[in-house]
């Protein structure tokens, strides 16, 4: 399993990234950090710098092809930087219209949105972008971990990072039915 984590250059909630990163990886599968810059990507804590993360591959060089699923973490600024460069729009929707699972926590439905794939979904997020998704025909709901069928693929939201635990159980699922060649 091979698992594209995209992320702005700046601005991912590092837990966010982190935690569904060691998930991949303790499941046997391969995490790829992809972002919009070479070179290596700031991770936050909250409004507070924390680490840096090595970038493993270009959004304009990567294909959803090569990938098995994609996995969207939050932050406030991450998505908000994201939606603004159409290859990362471009990817995030590319795995929608491949028909394969994608996860997002906190903020990053806004990239989601960007790429019109949240209409007829019903999905959740931080508060703060319900709006936002019920304007782009989404249905938001306020649970820990919401798992949505109802497309061209599996798409797995959670709210923050209290919600971490059941984020990953949930996407893990999924993935494994995709790597096990199940149709969705």
């Amino acid at each position: 399993m091979k698992v594209a984590f995209l992320v702005a250059p700046e601005g991912v909630e590092q837990v966010e990234l982190t935690d569904p990163w060691q998930a991949v990886r303790d499941a046997g599968g391969t995490p790829r950090l992809v972002s919009t810059k070479p070179g290596r990507i700031q991770a936050f804590n909250h409004l507070d710098k924390a680490d840096t993360f090595e970038v493993d591959q270009v959004v304009k060089d990567a294909t959803v092809e090569e990938y098995d699923a994609l996995v969207l973490p939050g932050g406030v600024a991450n998505p908000d930087f994201l939606r603004l460069n159409d290859k990362a729009v471009a990817f995030a929707r590319g795995f929608f219209d491949a028909g394969k699972p994608v996860a997002a926590i906190c903020h990053a439905p806004w990239t989601l949105v960007e790429a019109d794939v949240v209409r007829g979904r019903t999905l959740t997020s931080w508060p703060s972008l319900r709006t936002d998704i019920t304007n782009a025909g989404g249905t938001w709901v306020d649970e820990q971990v919401k798992v949505c069928t109802g497309g061209p693929n599996a798409l797995i939201t959670s709210r923050k990072p209290d919600d971490l635990k059941a984020f990953r159980e949930a996407f893990l699922e999924e993935f494994a039915k995709t790597t096990k060649g199940s149709a969705r």
